[in-house]
């Protein structure tokens, strides 16, 4: 309910009454905005006009992917780095050194921001255009261990 606003309005019509409600609705997950969308449509027909959405991203949104872009970059320099030491018989030690070098952000721009209109795009551009990308470099020294004495593996 905190991310819903109802707007009633109520006039006479010569004898009878007429309600317009406008229901506003922020929606985290699109595909349950696309289910109650067709739930309105379903039910109430023509009587209801659904807007095109308005995407934007919250910071706390924002901060998520970017962590998640700098740990996925983390994990890929590890995974690199075990490839090489398994390529020349060795063992990877632990990280001695992980370093953001360099984060780049880009997309995810809201509709107020494009120089088309709005109305004039389809959904899926106006996906593409809202949608975030974010990439990270790191720098990372790990240990290397040498290779492991085979009788001490087998004891």
């Amino acid at each position: 309910e905190e991310n819903m606003t109802v707007t009633e309005d109520f006039s006479r019509v010569e004898n009878t009454y007429q309600m317009e409600a406008e229901v506003c609705i922020i929606f985290s997950d699109f595909g349950k905005m696309q289910n109650v969308c067709n739930l309105l449509i379903e039910k109430l027909g023509t009587s209801v006009t659904i807007s095109p959405p308005h995407f934007y991203h919250t910071p706390e949104a924002i901060d998520t992917l970017r962590r998640q872009v700098y740990v996925a970059a983390v994990g890929n320099t590890r995974q690199k780095a075990q490839e090489v030491c398994r390529l020349f018989g060795q063992s990877l030690g632990k990280p001695l050194l992980i370093r953001e070098e360099e984060t780049k952000e880009w997309g995810g721009h809201t509709d107020s921001h494009l120089s088309n209109s709005p109305d004039s795009l389809t959904l899926q551009e106006r996906i593409q255009n809202a949608t975030a990308y974010a990439s990270c470099r790191v720098f990372a020294v790990f240990e290397i261990k040498g290779k492991e004495n085979r009788r001490n593996k087998l004891l």
